[in-house]
């Protein structure tokens, strides 16, 4: 099998009519990409009734100058895990430098900084994560299931979650208007 050409630092927008409603206009921040497999953080969704400090509240820790924002549903594997995609001005011990683009965080210690003031310049929470195993992201992006554009960061920090799939297109040079829910075969 051929290695796959890296996602990494690009954002998955999904295409209309991809099958899976959990997928419906998704922007996906793809945070690896290889032979292996795929994984990548939701950022146009919010989880309903949770908050930061609500979510602070819940690992026992005090939220401090953090503000209360909205939480991501980053994806449907492992709900429950959360990560921070944030901007690369802060890179804690076990951050993922992604192509320079954003940085990736699933420890306490990038609450803790935000909640001291101490963090990223700019950041988002998400809980869980969107994953592909060996070969599938490649095969649904043969299938025209899913459009890579670039990774841009003010997508993930100057818009919020329900504008990212229009602004990614729009950024793509594309009119959402215009997309068609259905294929059909020549």
């Amino acid at each position: 099998m051929d290695t796959p050409v890296s996602l990494r630092g690009q954002y998955l927008l999904a295409m209309p009519g991809i099958g899976d409603p959990r997928f419906e206009k998704a922007v996906i921040a793809m945070c690896g990409h290889d032979a292996q497999g795929a994984f990548g953080v939701g950022v146009d969704r919010i989880v309903p009734g949770l908050t930061l400090h609500g979510l602070y509240e819940q690992l026992g820790l005090e939220p401090g100058l953090a503000p209360d924002c909205e939480i991501h549903l980053g994806g449907p594997v492992e709900q429950q895990r959360g990560f921070v995609l944030h901007s690369t001005d802060w890179m804690g011990e076990d951050s993922l430098n992604v192509d320079g683009r954003w940085a990736l965080t699933s420890t306490l210690d990038v609450l803790r900084a935000i909640a001291e003031a101490k963090g990223p310049a700019h950041w988002l929470v998400a809980l869980g994560y969107a994953g592909w195993g060996e070969g599938q992201l490649d095969d649904e992006m043969r299938r025209h299931g899913w459009l890579a554009t670039p990774g841009e960061q003010r997508l993930l920090f100057e818009h919020e979650a329900p504008e990212r799939w229009e602004q990614a297109m729009r950024d793509a040079g594309i009119d959402p208007r215009l997309l068609a829910s259905t294929s059909g075969q020549a």
